[in-house]
This record gives structure tokens, sequence and C-alpha cells, in this order.
């Protein structure tokens, strides 16, 4: 069974990462740099291109978009107080991040380090919280018509990847959505993070004047949503990931399974900052995610069981919405239905 071969040959995975957890200090402000430098310069474009023409600024929106995702993933490592060794740099800069994903630092840190512990976990309470909701097959089938048309509704890519990011942004993390015992010093930070960003739209809003900069903001925003929904999606809802209750659940498999190598050309995965090695980062969040690549690389024994999705491969994941206990995969609605006309 691969499970147990996994277990046995990455027995000392351990080892394996623990130079890789190191922080690097040029490296991090190098990447500072050549991330907010492009993205100020193609935002101050934007402003610019829209007495030229909106396509054009739409274009350059794509563009700053993954930038914008690149920001993110500095935030997203200064949550995990990976990205520098200090605490106290890695809380301010990841809550400056917090300006422009507009995803409020400390909250989002806890609810995705909650996902970390629990990614891959059946319990239903669980297994959304910092993550994209998912039914089994058994939990589906038990859903009245209208049940499942709001699941069905909820898994549509027009949805999954159109609307829901940006209810996600706008409104998932300006409230508790998710609230724990000892997260009150957590709701008073996304409380200041909020009001904060809400003073730092007024005074750009004011300077720039509000329809040019909610006609820049808005859909650079949108899209930014759509690409780390994408990335997330593929990266753990893949037809042959891993799920398991929690008695049987194993961290080690759940990383190397439960998560994908989402092979992608260069440019991308260097603007994304290497969050494609996803089975890594679960591995060790302690990982920078400019050390993911030489772990990677010096350590193949860590691409042996992941599963590698190119982006062509990656579009199928758009079809998988349910997963199937007894099959150990997700399955598409179609396959759930002729299954079920075969079982009446």
């Amino acid at each position: 069974m691969i499970e147990a071969e996994i277990r046995k040959k990455l027995d000392n995975w351990q080892e394996i990462i623990a130079k890789y957890q190191k922080p690097d200090t040029k490296r991090a402000i190098i990447q500072l740099i050549n991330t907010f430098l492009p993205f100020f310069a193609i935002w101050t474009l934007m402003y610019f291109s829209l007495s030229w023409s909106y396509w054009i600024t739409l274009f350059l929106g794509v563009v700053n978009a993954f930038f914008l995702a690149r920001i993110f993933i500095i935030q997203h490592d200064c949550g995990h107080s990976s990205f520098l060794k200090s605490k106290k740099w890695n809380n301010a800069i990841g809550f400056f991040c917090s300006f422009f994903s507009s995803i409020p630092f400390k909250y989002w840190a806890r609810v995705h380090s909650y996902h970390h512990s629990h990614s891959s976990q059946l319990e239903y309470d669980d297994r959304d919280v910092g993550d994209i909701k998912f039914l089994t097959v058994k939990e589906y089938a038990e859903r009245s018509r209208w049940g499942r048309f709001k699941y069905r509704v909820f898994r549509h890519p027009l949805v999954m990847f159109g609307i829901t990011p940006s209810a996600y942004l706008l409104i998932s993390n300006r409230m508790m959505v998710y609230s724990f015992k000892g997260w009150d010093k957590t709701k008073r930070s996304q409380v200041i993070n909020n009001v904060s960003l809400l003073v730092v739209y007024i005074i750009l809003g004011f300077l720039f004047g509000w329809k040019k900069f909610l006609a820049i903001q808005i859909p650079l925003l949108m899209m930014f949503g759509a690409i780390s929904f994408w990335f997330f999606y593929v990266q753990h809802q893949h037809e042959y990931t891993y799920k398991a209750w929690r008695n049987n659940w194993d961290h080690l498999v759940a990383s190397i399974r439960g998560s994908t190598y989402y092979k992608i050309p260069r440019m991308f995965q260097w603007l994304t900052g290497n969050i494609c090695f996803h089975h890594i980062h679960h591995l060790s969040s302690r990982i920078p995610n400019y050390n993911l690549e030489r772990c990677a690389k010096e350590n193949p024994i860590l691409q042996k069981y992941v599963t590698v999705l190119t982006f062509k491969e990656s579009l199928k994941c758009m079809f998988v919405k349910l997963w199937d206990e007894e099959k150990n995969r997700m399955i598409s609605f179609r396959e759930f239905y002729r299954l079920q006309k075969r079982m009446a």
C-alpha cells in the first residue's frame, strides 16, 4: 500500500527538511524588492492607462494580480513566522502586506494554521476551516434536492473561481467566520486590520479619485482572488488526493498525497512564490517560500510519491466534486449519478 511505503521511505523526513527551515535575510529582502517595486510600477501604469483604454488597464491588472499573489505569499510566510528570523519583523511585514491583499494578517494566519493541522481530515466541522468546502459521496446522497442544488451551484467553476473569491475578500475576511477558544486577541487584530485598511482606501480614494481608484482596485482584487482560489483548489482537491478521518489521519501522508506538485511554467512559479511545491510546504510550514524549490531539487524522494499536475492536467480538477471513501478519490457529479443508477 502506497501510504505504508511513504511512511517507510520518508521516516526521516524531519531530518531531510531541517536545513531548509532557516530564513535568509538577504533573500527575503531581495524578494521584497523584486515583488513590491514591479507591483507599484504596474499599478501606476494602470492608473495612467485609464486615459488610454480600459482594456489595457485590465490586461495590466492580470499581470499585477500575479504580483499581488506574490505579495500574499510573503504575507503567508510571515504568518508562519518563516519569512525572516525576527518575529517582530515577520509581523510588521505581514501586516503591511495585508493592505495590498486586503486579507487581515493575524486572523488569516490563525485560520491557515488550523488548516495545516487539520488538512485532509474528514471531520465535517474541521474540513472547511481555511479550506474549500467539499462533501463526501455519502453526505451528498443524504442531502435533499435543494441541498444538492446549493452544493452544485457552489461547486460550479463560475461560482467557485468567480463569485466566491470576491465574496471571500469582501465579506468573509471582514468578520470572524471562524472563532475558537483563546482567539480574543486575534479578533481585536482583525478589527484593527479592517479599520486600518478602510482608512488607507479612503486616503487613496481621495488621492487618485474614487472612480479611478476603484476601476483599478476592484478588478485587481477579483483577479487575485481567482488566482489564489485556483491554486489552493488544485493543490488539495485533485482527483487522487488524500482524505481520512482523524483517528486514521497521518501528517506525512496528508502532506505528500493530500497536496500536489503543480508543475507550471517557471515564470508563474516565480510569481506565485514557489507555492507549487505545496506538498513540501505542508510537510513544514517553517520552510520559507524561497527555499522550497531547493528542498525539492536536492531531495528527489520528496517528489516520488506526490501527485504531479501540469496546468493542462489541472483543468480536470474542475470536474471533481465529491470525495468517494470507497474509491479513495474525488469523483464528478456524473460519476455519482452513474453509480446511483447502477445501485437502483
